[in-house]
């Protein structure tokens, strides 16, 4: 597999973050074994989500193999994500990357995917697809729950100002921490919608850890439209997002979150 491709955009990445004096914060990489395979399901706030869970993978030796969205490959990037080792995958019709995938997994490789196939216009965990604790299932690989929080401030969702879509901010000395949780076992017997709703409430754990650390919060009078509402934030409500998240009809709804039980909630130590 390409790793060369691979290391080389890594290092391009880095070059770009020490330019903007972006700070990175890796926290739990212990959870992410350092060989054989593993399945990690990452929260998505901000489009730079990955090249960030991916720099965290790096420090345990690993070269993350990501589920992104299949229209990528329709651009000028199509044949480095391939070198890379990456998968497209249509959301509506997924059965092509599940097999990819588990091949990947089969062949000792961690994989990477975003179970709520998008970002949350709220900041909370949104809707979950299976397919990632179903992959951990039947391969007996170790599910990874990872947040990452800090993105959001540098590109994400938002209403279009003038027509326009938000533009990535070029700010200096932004703040990006990455949390990995211990890893969950799924049993061959295990339920996948029992699995899910676990993998939501560790998820909402592990975020709102970070979410409430004093480099992240508002100050004081501030409309902060990147953090979430329950939290002191101006980002749109759970009920408001719903009119702009974007969800798959198979995505499980949640038990999790605001407004919800807290049980099974992960917190960073």
């Amino acid at each position: 597999m390409g790793d060369r491709t691979y290391d080389l955009t890594i290092a391009l990445g880095r070059v770009a973050l020490r330019a903007l004096d972006v700070t990175t914060r890796v926290h739990g990489a212990e959870h992410l074994p350092r060989t054989g395979p593993a399945v990690m399901a990452s929260v998505h706030v901000g489009y730079p989500d990955f090249l960030f869970v991916g720099k965290a993978g790096l420090e345990q030796g690993r070269h993350v193999r990501f589920l992104c969205r299949h229209d990528i490959w329709h651009s000028p990037v199509a044949a480095p994500m391939t070198a890379m080792g990456h998968v497209p995958v249509d959301r509506e019709a997924p059965a092509a990357a599940y097999l990819q995938a588990r091949r990947l997994l089969r062949a000792g490789e961690v994989v990477c995917g975003f179970p709520e196939a998008g970002i949350s216009w709220s900041y909370t965990v949104r809707s979950l697809m299976r397919g990632l604790p179903a992959l951990a299932r039947e391969t007996g690989a170790p599910l990874v729950p990872v947040a990452v929080w800090g993105t959001q401030r540098m590109w994400s969702v938002g209403l279009p100002v003038d027509g326009r879509k938000p533009a990535p901010s070029l700010r200096r000395g932004r703040v990006v921490d990455v949390a990995f949780g211990e890893p969950m076992r799924v049993a061959p017997e295990d339920d996948l919608v029992t699995t899910t709703r676990r993998l939501g409430h560790v998820l909402t754990g592990l975020l709102e850890d970070l979410q409430q650390r004093s480099e992240h919060r508002p100050r004081p009078g501030e409309r902060a439209v990147w953090h979430p509402a329950h939290l002191g934030g101006a980002a749109p409500d759970r009920e408001a997002a719903r009119a702009w998240d974007s969800v798959p009809r198979a995505a499980l709804a949640p038990t999790w979150g605001p407004g919800t039980e807290p049980e099974g909630r992960a917190r960073l130590r």
